[in-house]
């Protein structure tokens, strides 16, 4: 297919309690929509819709202010619109995404760059970030075309080339392709509650400002209606009691109310593995039901791998370590897998070519997968749930758009309530149908604001 036009929504979305991400906080959040037009060798045109939240506090943490950060991301995104329709390529979108990620995204970060010398530079997460929801938009178009959904046209039948020919022409990968390390997907799948740093576990920690309506506020509220079995509990790595108390202090309401697993995330935050080894060897020795839940370790260390290439085999061998932040593309996942890390969490945010580029390599390697939410609200949700339950993951999917701005999601909710909600644990993706990414983009009422920008 041939890319034609494409069209960039900026929606806002005001989160219903704050969300901290390392050192910094999150109160709100512009998502990126967009709708591409594209062409078939026929002449056949129809659109493709991508999405996801331009999270300025996860993609760029900085001294710098938040809203030039922002500001600068969205004029980013501009220019990837304009350049993603002039590049005039052809082809599956996942050559298209290889292509522009490997060459255009590359020149419009430095250009974008050069023009704002004086100040920080915007990183290379942040344009992988803001290219995604075109990448999605173009992988949905192609389904359209082929009336297929996305996660059947990655093997021979669709794909020229095999893995080999964007791995490093690995003799390994000669003649396989994507379809090969894909799973048969399961409608249903278990669902992952984050535990955000300044949320609330029990009474004598809520401060009287917490929001008044029809959600949960503290934990153990939210287990109990949501059903929940997995959680996911945001460190600090800078506090080593605070982190301690914490973990056994969530590791408590686990045990008392069923859940069955855990993971700690550290959030970048550690330099020295001996803080993460003795914050599990110190919950081991006192908690030791709470440390079997524990089933991984989420990015402890600094986002720039190749600039902090710290030995971590040590965290590894007490529990499965996973990179996120640093897990810019597969290469990256390979140098974390010479440094000690076993597995990684994948995000359709940093586009979904890339995630499935982490993926062949990681399940080749032996490596473990999780698929990592970045609080996806409206249609960036279903491409999340879907890369999940199609990559195999180590235990479903962490999804909480429902915790921290459930409101946005109404009028996707409608049409597809399993997935924004969480019930008995799970989400539910009976309802998502159809080629492309089954978003049933028609049945959804929801009034756009005028474009921001459009070559449509």
């Amino acid at each position: 297919m041939k890319i034609l036009g494409a069209e960039l929504y900026i929606l806002p979305v005001d989160l219903r309690i704050p969300l901290k991400f390392g050192d910094q906080t999150l109160t709100s959040v512009k998502c990126a929509r967009v709708k591409v037009l594209s062409e078939a060798k026929d002449g056949t045109v129809t659109e493709g819709w991508g999405e996801t939240p331009l999270s300025v506090a996860w993609v760029w943490p900085s001294s710098l202010d938040y809203e030039q950060r922002e500001s600068r991301l969205i004029e980013f995104s501009v220019s990837i619109a304009r350049s993603f329709v002039e590049s005039n390529e052809e082809g599956h979108p996942f050559e298209l995404g290889v292509r522009f990620i490997s060459e255009s995204l590359e020149e419009l970060r430095r250009a974008h760059n050069a023009i704002y010398h004086e100040q920080e530079e915007l990183p290379h997460l942040a344009a992988l970030v803001a290219f995604s929801a075109f990448d999605l938009a173009s992988y949905d178009a192609y389904g359209k075309l082929c009336s297929r959904p996305v996660f059947e046209l990655f093997g021979p039948d669709f794909l020229v080339k095999d893995l080999s020919e964007y791995l490093d022409s690995e003799s390994v990968f000669k003649g396989k392709y994507p379809s090969d390390y894909l799973v048969k997907p399961v409608q249903k799948i278990p669902v992952w509650h984050l535990v955000g740093g300044l949320d609330p576990i029990s009474t004598d920690e809520l401060t009287g400002n917490e929001p008044r309506d029809e959600y949960p506020v503290l934990l153990r509220d939210w287990v109990r209606r949501d059903g929940l079995k997995c959680l996911k509990v945001k460190l600090r790595g800078t506090d080593w009691g605070w982190d301690f108390e914490r973990m056994k202090k969530i590791g408590d309401i686990a045990l008392q109310e069923g859940v069955q697993w855990l993971s700690a995330d550290f959030n970048c935050t550690v330099n020295d593995p001996e803080y993460v080894n003795a914050m599990l060897d110190s919950i081991a020795a006192d908690c030791p039901e709470t440390f079997k839940k524990i089933l991984y370790v989420e990015q402890p260390f600094p986002y720039e791998l190749k600039d902090n290439q710290i030995d971590v085999h040590s965290v590894a061998n007490r529990k499965p370590l996973y990179l996120d932040e640093s897990a810019h593309d597969w290469t990256y996942v390979k140098l974390g897998m010479s440094l000690g890390w076993n597995g990684v969490a994948l995000k359709t945010c940093k586009t979904l070519t890339g995630a499935i580029l982490s993926l062949c390599w990681a399940k080749e390697n032996g490596m473990g997968l999780m698929v990592q939410d970045l609080t996806n609200p409206m249609l960036a949700q279903i491409p999340h749930v879907l890369l999940a339950a199609h990559a195999g993951t180590i235990m479903g999917v962490e999804s909480n758009g429902m915790q921290f701005y459930p409101d946005a999601s109404l009028p996707e909710e409608r049409v597809h309530p399993g997935i924004y909600r969480r019930r008995e644990g799970i989400l539910d993706m009976t309802t998502i149908d159809g080629p492309g990414f089954g978003y049933r983009i028609q049945e959804i009422e929801r009034e756009l604001p005028p474009p921001l920008s459009s070559d449509i």
